[in-house]
């Protein structure tokens, strides 16, 4: 392949890639409200900052993709951008959400610092086009999820994608594959092969910086009216991505997972993430020589 130079993608003030501290992307699976976000991003911060660890705050203004037509959804985008904006102007820190829909882009890019394309959309083009272009426009980033049904190497069409909308400054997401019926595999292999993805016939850049959405890869999908999970097991899958070279680690958090309105079964309590990110940090920090 050919070699080319290493690739960054900028969030706010955080630069996430290759020989850069590895990235904390962490806040609860839907933004309940404005005071429970606060909260969460304070303690991530904290946890973060005591690490010396970028981070960058998540939530989701709505949760299309649900189980259940009764289960909650979110406070809707006109809200949720407005507890963005307080979120980031209270704690001083970037922002990233979801995005469901190409007439969203504009506004989203508007307030958060990095836009969120989750994996069952990476394929919608319109989207992925929508994406890109209001991201450039913005000065902002964008993620893109790795589908659950993709291999690593399929990843370069939505690269490609993105790139002819016009945007560079983008990063990928691995969050499992499906394996058979109600199970998610991490393909550890395929994840540095992610790594190593050769666009090279559409750019002169290298690869994506690649993040690691450490709690969505416990989901035991479809295995009930609501989707189970092994949170437990969430350090392990940490520690493993932290040490093959992963630029950034994605990480769901809630005060009180069993009371959360979405992704209980898999997102970590506050204890649970301060100890998962310091396993991480000690990992990542004798990788890179700090």
């Amino acid at each position: 392949m050919t070699q080319t130079p290493p690739r960054l993608c900028s969030v706010a003030q955080i630069r996430i890639g290759p020989a850069q501290p590895l990235a904390i992307i962490a806040g609860p699976c839907t933004l309940e409200s404005l005071e429970m976000g606060i909260e969460v991003g304070k303690h991530c911060k904290a946890v973060c900052d005591s690490l010396d660890l970028p981070y960058i705050f998540k939530a989701s203004f709505d949760k299309a993709n649900r189980s259940s037509i009764s289960s909650k959804r979110g406070n809707g985008i006109e809200q949720g951008l407005e507890h963005f904006a307080a979120i980031k102007q209270e704690l001083g820190i970037p922002t990233t959400t979801d995005i469901h829909a190409p007439e969203q882009a504009d506004a989203i890019a508007a307030v958060v610092d990095l836009i969120q394309i989750p994996a069952f959309l990476c394929r919608q083009t319109d989207l992925v086009v929508a994406s890109a272009q209001a991201a450039k426009a913005h000065g902002r980033g964008l993620n893109i999820k790795k589908g659950q049904f993709l291999s690593p190497g399929e990843m370069v069409g939505p690269v490609r994608k993105a790139t002819e909308a016009g945007c560079d400054n983008l990063m990928l997401t691995e969050r499992g594959t499906f394996f058979g019926y109600h199970r998610l595999v991490n393909d550890f292999i395929g994840i540095a092969d992610m790594m190593e993805l050769d666009c090279t016939s559409f750019t002169a850049l290298g690869p994506p910086p690649v993040c690691f959405d450490v709690t969505h890869s416990t989901q035991l999908p479809g295995s009930g009216e609501q989707t189970g999970g092994r949170p437990d097991r969430a350090e392990h899958l940490a520690k493993a991505a932290t040490a093959i070279g992963v630029h950034a680690l994605f990480v769901e958090c809630h005060p009180n997972p069993k009371e959360a309105w979405s992704d209980g079964a898999t997102q970590l309590d506050f204890d649970a993430f301060e100890q998962v990110i310091a396993q991480a940090a000690a990992i990542a920090k004798k990788s890179i020589g700090q």
